[in-house]
């Protein structure tokens, strides 16, 4: 009667242990949504000032922030009499994992966040510059996660000046910073902004590539699902400036 009644508590707490830790995981990647979401906003504010930096801080038991560097390829051609290239940027991305061992919403899950348009390409001075989205995507080389992800896109802006015509994109270009692990920080800098303006431009078409060496990790079409916006056509008189911030993430710098 003894060993029944101990055996029966050890299998009772043994399960209330691991409905607690499902419970506590639930809660940590619902919260690392809101930090994840946070991150993508600051990413805008230091983008475009140079050495401007933002430190944003998270708790987390189960889950770990990482830094993913040259995921996306991001391409600008224009036509003004003919078609060519004018900028060709590649950024990393950052990433929030949980192992599925803790918390699972099934192969192919996938959850925008912010925005909720799956265009890599937004327009409007109230849009943001980065993807926010949680996706479950197995297998992957890493290891088996479910993740929040900050993916950098891009913001057009328009305006006319008399008959002369301004499209604006801006586009933050992630890349690694020096990672102490000293605490669960994330800190971004802005690094410098590069501008490239064309005149007489009839038509600008953007694209996004996935480079081999991270498209071999599972970092592909599949797990952001963009879309690709059709060409944009353009007055004769447009004039077409591309603004790319360069910002460093930096993991851990601080106690």
């Amino acid at each position: 009667m003894t060993a029944a009644v101990v055996t029966l508590v050890l299998v009772t707490a043994a399960y209330a242990n691991n409905f607690l830790d499902a419970r506590i995981a639930e809660n940590e990647f619902s919260s690392s949504k809101q930090f994840m979401l946070t991150t993508g906003l600051q990413v805008d504010d230091v983008a475009w000032t140079i050495g401007r930096t933002q430190t944003v801080r998270y708790s987390s038991r189960y889950g770990n922030v990482k830094f993913e560097p040259s995921v996306l390829n991001y391409t600008f051609e224009v036509y003004d009499g003919s078609w060519h290239t004018v900028l060709n940027t590649t950024t990393g991305i950052i990433l929030y994992n949980m192992p599925t061992s803790m918390i699972t919403y099934g192969n192919n899950y996938f959850q925008r966040i912010f925005p909720s348009n799956d265009s890599f390409l937004l327009e409007g001075s109230a849009v943001p510059v980065t993807h926010v989205f949680a996706v479950e995507k197995l297998p992957m080389t890493d290891g088996s996660y479910t993740r929040v992800v900050v993916a950098p896109s891009i913001r057009m802006l328009t305006s006319t000046v008399g008959t002369t015509r301004y499209v604006k994109f801006y586009l933050p270009s992630l890349s690694n910073g020096t990672n102490l692990y000293l605490s669960q920080s994330l800190t971004l800098t802005g690094n410098g902004v590069t501008k490239v303006l064309k005149n007489a431009v009839t038509q600008v078409k953007l694209s996004v590539a996935f480079p081999p060496d991270s498209a071999s990790k599972g970092f592909t079409q599949d797990f952001f699902n963009f879309t690709t916006p059709s060409p944009l056509s353009l007055p004769s008189t447009s004039v077409v400036e591309l603004y790319v911030g360069e910002v460093t993430v930096s993991l851990g710098l601080h106690t």
